[in-house]
C-alpha cells in the first residue's frame, strides 16, 4: 500500500554524542553551523525543530560543541546578503539555507563554506547547482521540487471541490526567479485542464489589497499562493484577504492551511530540514558539498482546513477528506 503521505498524483547552539561526539571533544573542536532563512523565526519553529531533531538522530546533542548562529530576514529577503555576510565573518563551518533567496545570498558571499539548501527550487535551472546528480562548488541539499505534477495535483484538487472552475490566480512574490519558472508550468498545466492561470505578484504586505482587486478583476474562482519567505511571512493577511473575497486558496505548506487557506499540498518541509542534518553531519566528516547528490522530497502533505470551508460555504467531497493528512476543524 502506498502511503497516502507520499506523492498523491502517483509520482513518484548544540552537542555533539559519541562517536563524532568524542572525537570532537578531544580535538576541543566547537563546530559553527549558520542558520540562515529568509522569513520570520515563528515561521520557522517548526523547521528548526526538525532540524535539531534531525542533527539528534546523527548523535547531536544541543549545547556543548556544536553551535548554531540564527540569522532571519524576517520577510525582508533584501536583508539576505548582509546576514549571509555576517555568517562567514563569524567563520562557521556549514551555511544552512531554506528556499532559494537564502541560498543566492550565501554564495555570493562564499564560494568556499558548504551550503546546504534545505528546501529549494529549480536549483539548476537557478545557477545554483550543475546538476542534481553532481552538485559541484560548495552548494548541496534538498529541493522541493517534484515535477509539474505537483502544480497540476494542486489545480486538480481545486476542480475536485469546485468541478466548473475555469479561472485560477497564481499569487507569488514580485521578482522571484523560481515562482515564474512554476507560473509558466502551472499556465502549462492549466491549458491541459481547460484552466486559464492568472499571474499575479506582490512585494509586500502594501501590494496585497491590489493583488486581490487585480484578481477580482480577473474573474478568477480561486487562488494558488506560490512558497518563499514573502508568502509565509503574510501568510495570514494572505488568507484573510482570501476568505474576504471569497476566494479558495491552496499553498504549498502545511502552514498555509493553519494561517486559514482552505487547503495545503506539498512537499512535507519538515522531513527536508531533518533530512538537512544528514547533509550537514556528512559535511563536518568530511564529504565535498559538490560529491553529494540534492535529493528530491519523499514525503508530502495534503491538509484541509473545514472552517474555511464553513465560511465559504464550500462542501468538500469525502473522497478529498479521506486523502488528507491533516484536517482543521
Amino acid at each position: 500500500m502506498i502511503d497516502r503521505r507520499t506523492f498523491l498524483a502517483g509520482t513518484g547552539a548544540v552537542l555533539l554524542a559519541a562517536p563524532l561526539g568524542a572525537e570532537a571533544q578531544q580535538a576541543g573542536k566547537v563546530w559553527r553551523i549558520g542558520y540562515l532563512q529568509g522569513s520570520t523565526r515563528e515561521a520557522q519553529t517548526h523547521l528548526i525543530q526538525a532540524f535539531e531533531g534531525g542533527l539528534r538522530e546523527k548523535g547531536y546533542t544541543l549545547g556543548r560543541d556544536l553551535v548554531i548562529e540564527f540569522r532571519f530576514a524576517d520577510g525582508r529577503v533584501e536583508r539576505l546578503p548582509d546576514l549571509g555576510a555576517e555568517l562567514v565573518r563569524l567563520k562557521v563551518d556549514v551555511i544552512l539555507t531554506g528556499v532559494n533567496e537564502g541560498t543566492l545570498a550565501a554564495t555570493k558571499a562564499t564560494t568556499t563554506t558548504p551550503i546546504v539548501m534545505a528546501g529549494s527550487f529549480n536549483p539548476v535551472e537557478e545557477g545554483l547547482v550543475a546538476s542534481l546528480a553532481r552538485p559541484g562548488g560548495n552548494v548541496t541539499g534538498l529541493t522541493q521540487d517534484a515535477g509539474a505534477e505537483i502544480l497540476t495535483k494542486r489545480l486538480q484538487l481545486l476542480r475536485e471541490i469546485n468541478p466548473k472552475l475555469s479561472r485560477v490566480a497564481a499569487l507569488s512574490g514580485i521578482g522571484i526567479a523560481y515562482n515564474q519558472f512554476q507560473v509558466r508550468a502551472l499556465e502549462d498545466a492549466g491549458r491541459a485542464m481547460g484552466i486559464t492561470i492568472v499571474p499575479v505578484a506582490f512585494r509586500g504586505t502594501e501590494d496585497l489589497e491590489e493583488a486581490f482587486a487585480e484578481i477580482r478583476r480577473a474573474r478568477a474562482a480561486a487562488v494558488i499562493v506560490s512558497g518563499g519567505p514573502v508568502v509565509l511571512s503574510h501568510r495570514d493577511r494572505i488568507a484573510a484577504l482570501a476568505l474576504k473575497n471569497r476566494l479558495p486558496a491552496i499553498g504549498t505548506i502545511r502552514q498555509h492551511a493553519h494561517s486559514g487557506f482552505l487547503m495545503a499540498y506539498g512537499a512535507d518541509t519538515a522531513d527536508l530540514w531533518r533530512r538537512a542534518a544528514g547533509y550537514v553531519d556528512r559535511i563536518l566528516k568530511g564529504a565535498k558539498p559538490g560529491d553529494l547528490p540534492v535529493e528530491q522530497p519523499v514525503l508530502f502533505d495534503m491538509v484541509i482546513n473545514l472552517k474555511t470551508a464553513k465560511t465559504l460555504g464550500l462542501t468538500i467531497p469525502p473522497s478529498l477528506l479521506q486523502r488528507a493528512d491533516e484536517i482543521i476543524q
